[in-house]
């Protein structure tokens, strides 16, 4: 079963579907040029979703987080001769999410865009919320937009290939948002670490929903992060910097810095 929830924002609603919701993208695509942007590896394990539309494919790794890589993405988006009314869909990670979002909101002065985030990470963290940001001078989101997509989906389809480290770095964000805002949901979580690794569907469905609820409440009241939304951020300053230091990944990180 397919949950919903919005993020309400001035410059729309923003639609979130958890659950097996990869099917309903067609239907949520508008009549015109759709143009997909993803990564080496998800077009390598899902090579028929990008037969369709036109592919704009990028490397892997925070490495590619930077401004060279937008200036690939446009010059692709000139090549393929996308107008405003083209619409860009970003099926990924975290990094695919954040580029796709930004090249949307910059490009002719901003494009539509969806998501389909396809890590556990970026279904609770990067793909929701509207926060687009780009590495800059070796400091991490330093340019970005806040800029919400027209859609998201969020299908745990999408994480049978991911390694248990990666699940984990999904867990610390959902651990991060639990401790700011729900104890009920931060029980559920300690009994469920195992069920969750194991990618238990209806565990991980209820997990990624209650943790974006919260999210989106928090978002539909702050958009532009002048306040409330900056609790979101528990963890992050010290996670940011050993993620920079020592090479961890960004939920690693995160797990550290909230202790």
């Amino acid at each position: 079963m397919v949950k919903c929830l919005e993020i309400k924002g001035s410059a729309g609603t923003s639609r979130i579907q958890v659950g097996e919701s990869f099917g309903q993208l067609s239907v949520c695509l508008p009549a015109g040029q759709v143009i997909r942007l993803t990564d080496s590896n998800v077009r390598r394990y899902y090579p028929k979703e990008f037969e369709a539309e036109a592919v704009i494919e990028i490397g892997t790794g925070e490495k590619i987080k930077e401004l060279e890589t937008l200036r690939y993405i446009y010059e692709r988006l000139v090549e393929l001769q996308a107008d405003r009314f083209s619409f860009l869909v970003g099926l990924g990670g975290g990094i695919v999410c954040d580029l796709t979002g930004f090249a949307a909101s910059t490009y002719m002065r901003g494009i539509s865009f969806g998501l389909v985030p396809t890590t556990l990470l970026a279904q609770v963290d990067a793909g929701v919320g509207g926060k687009n940001g780009v590495n800059f001078s070796g400091y991490k989101n330093m340019i970005g937009t806040f800029n919400q997509p027209e859609f998201v989906l969020c299908d745990p389809h999408f994480l049978k290939t991911l390694p248990s480290r990666e699940i984990s770095c999904g867990l610390a964000e959902m651990v991060k948002t639990a401790a700011i805002d729900d104890q009920a949901l931060f029980s559920f979580l300690e009994k469920n670490v195992q069920p969750t690794l194991r990618l238990d569907p209806q565990i991980l469905e209820t997990l990624v929903y209650r943790s974006l609820a919260i999210k989106a409440g928090i978002v539909t009241r702050d958009t532009r992060e002048k306040g409330e939304r900056r609790r979101l951020n528990f963890g992050h300053t010290l996670g940011h910097a050993l993620e920079k230091v020592t090479g961890l990944s960004h939920g690693e990180a995160i797990s550290l810095g909230m202790v």
